[in-house]
């Protein structure tokens, strides 16, 4: 029996083949997926999509049905201009319609094209398998086929079974070795195997090399507290796709795996478990990202006495004297015998510039104040308080909000500056504060925003060329807009944050600051080897 053959055509809409002409796809069953196999549509260059996603039939008369493979997410809508994240995923075959639109994969992520059509093309043969005699005798229909009775002697020669034999226990062979080979190459543990370090130079995180399935799992935390929070700043749903900064979401995953593969940085988050609660309530009090929570682990691992021995930087928040001041905190009576005979205080409330050779308080790139009589910079809630209002100027940047990066750029102005020209007495701006060099950044590129300003300036991969300490090298870009430290501080900042909410949601749920990070442990934490606080104290020696 013979039937005509329908082809589909879609249109897709987002991804590498959006810019594509329609795409003719060879009925009348169409498989697609990241790896579909024979005759498969393959969709490269598609996040969170099965090898064989979802399968379409087209049904003679021109009719269309699509389903889903297993358990996979696939969303049908009358038409493309719809929230995803507000249609359920199909849970069986669902037909088609002229102009209906068809998403692949979580919200977010995956793929979406819209169906325009099944197409009719040629004559395909049902039941096509016919036996060698039916075909020796042609087309004539009044004709029988030859062969009268099964000659079992002819049809299984001498030699099958012991060939048999051999072809089974060669297969097994085979298998065998596959999976020694699978198993000797197993990636290392997602979870602590080493005792570690709690801090990391900043060029560290270009040895790492980087777990594609972790990335895959992070990109739903890296949606939830950097993109989503973008996207919503910029009124632009597309920025809440991972990958509009793909560059900075892999270093991202690979400084996950630098952290969590040491013991002592779950140390410390057992230790700063009571202070980072207190900084992310009063973080949500003024609806700041929880993400900006990573930022003292990155400075201090939450350690309030803090000292750095080159910019005077003290406290949780290693705030300098002058931006302390700035916000609020009161840093008197410093002793500084090396360059001042009188007790010292701030009075400016931005650093020079080029602060490590023209701070007063600085000697050959090494900070001389040994104490201060008052420094509120140790005070943890007082501190925090201040990293506040300091983060809000940059939050509220409406340059910066229209960006698709706004939470990695305010990030990046706790380390490298806002626009400390304003605040300075000389009003002398510094091209280094993000204020500053994100929009020469798309005056220069002729750009109007720049989702992916941070992992397009991650450009210094040398960790000789980061060495903070070093005075030559301290404000080196490699070509770029960001500080050479500035560049890897980023990632380090929102990875810490993505495995404290596997720890604390994991451990602490309990607690109300943790309790919605609890939702998590079934998410991208999953592949995370979380140890309970136990086992911290067991393989820490309880520090």
């Amino acid at each position: 029996m013979s039937q005509e053959r329908w082809d589909v055509v879609v249109r897709f809409l987002n991804g590498p083949r959006q810019f594509d002409a329609d795409l003719v796809m060879r009925g009348p069953v169409v498989r697609l997926g990241s790896s579909p196999g024979p005759n498969g549509v393959k969709l490269d260059g598609y996040r969170a999509l099965d090898d064989r996603h979802a399968v379409i039939s087209a049904y003679q008369g021109g009719t269309a049905q699509i389903a889903p493979v297993g358990p996979n997410q696939v969303r049908v809508a009358p038409h493309e201009n719809v929230d995803w994240g507000t249609v359920q995923p199909i849970r069986g075959p669902v037909y088609l319609s002229d102009g209906c639109a068809v998403h692949l994969g979580p919200p977010g992520r995956g793929c979406t094209f819209t169906f325009v059509e099944c197409r009719r093309l040629g004559v395909w043969q049902q039941g096509a398998i016919a036996s060698e005699a039916a075909d020796a005798n042609g087309a004539d229909a009044g004709s029988s086929s030859q062969v009268s009775q099964l000659d079992v002697g002819r049809r299984i020669p001498w030699w099958f079974l012991p060939g048999l034999a051999f072809m089974v226990f060669s297969t097994m062979g085979a298998v065998a070795l596959m999976v020694l080979v699978i198993i000797k190459n197993q990636p290392e543990p997602l979870g602590p195997i080493e005792a570690g370090k709690e801090v990391y130079e900043y060029g560290d995180v270009f040895s790492v090399q980087l777990d594609a399935s972790l990335q895959e799992a992070t990109g739903d935390g890296f949606k939830d507290f950097v993109t989503a929070i973008n996207a919503t700043a910029s009124a632009n749903k597309a920025d809440e796709d991972p990958a509009s900064d793909p560059k900075l979401l892999e270093m991202t995953t690979k400084s996950e795996q630098l952290f969590l593969r040491g013991w002592a940085f779950w140390a410390q988050l057992e230790r700063s478990k009571d202070r980072y609660a207190m900084v992310l309530k009063k973080l949500r009090a003024q609806h700041l990202p929880d993400v900006l929570a990573g930022v003292p682990s990155q400075e201090s691992g939450y350690n309030p006495t803090a000292k750095d021995v080159a910019l005077c930087a003290f406290g949780m928040w290693q705030f300098q004297p002058e931006i302390a001041f700035r916000n609020g905190l009161a840093v008197k009576g410093c002793h500084n015998g090396k360059t001042h005979t009188e007790d010292w205080a701030p009075t400016e409330r931005a650093l020079p510039i080029n602060a490590i050779q023209n701070a007063d308080y600085v000697v050959g790139g090494r900070c001389m104040i040994s104490s201060c009589d008052i420094d509120e910079r140790g005070d943890a809630e007082r501190a925090t308080d201040a990293a506040v209002a300091n983060f809000l100027p940059p939050w509220k940047d409406s340059t910066f909000r229209a960006s698709g990066a706004l939470v990695q750029l305010m990030i990046a102005t706790h380390n490298a500056g806002y626009k400390d020209g304003e605040f300075r007495s000389n009003k002398k701006r510094s091209m280094t504060n993000i204020g500053e060099s994100y929009p020469l950044f798309l005056t220069n590129n002729k750009v109007a925003r720049a989702p992916d300003f941070i992992g397009r300036n991650i450009l210094c991969d040398n960790p000789s060329q980061m060495i903070a300490s070093d005075l030559e090298q301290v404000n080196n870009r490699c070509g770029g807009y960001l500080p050479s430290v500035t560049q890897t501080y980023v990632p380090y900042v929102i990875a810490r944050h993505l495995v404290a909410v596997c720890y604390y949601g994991t451990n602490y749920a309990t607690m109300p600051e943790f309790k919605e990070y609890a939702a998590y442990t079934r998410g991208y934490c999953k592949g995370i080897k979380v140890p309970t606080p136990e086992e911290v104290r067991q393989h820490t020696g309880g520090k």
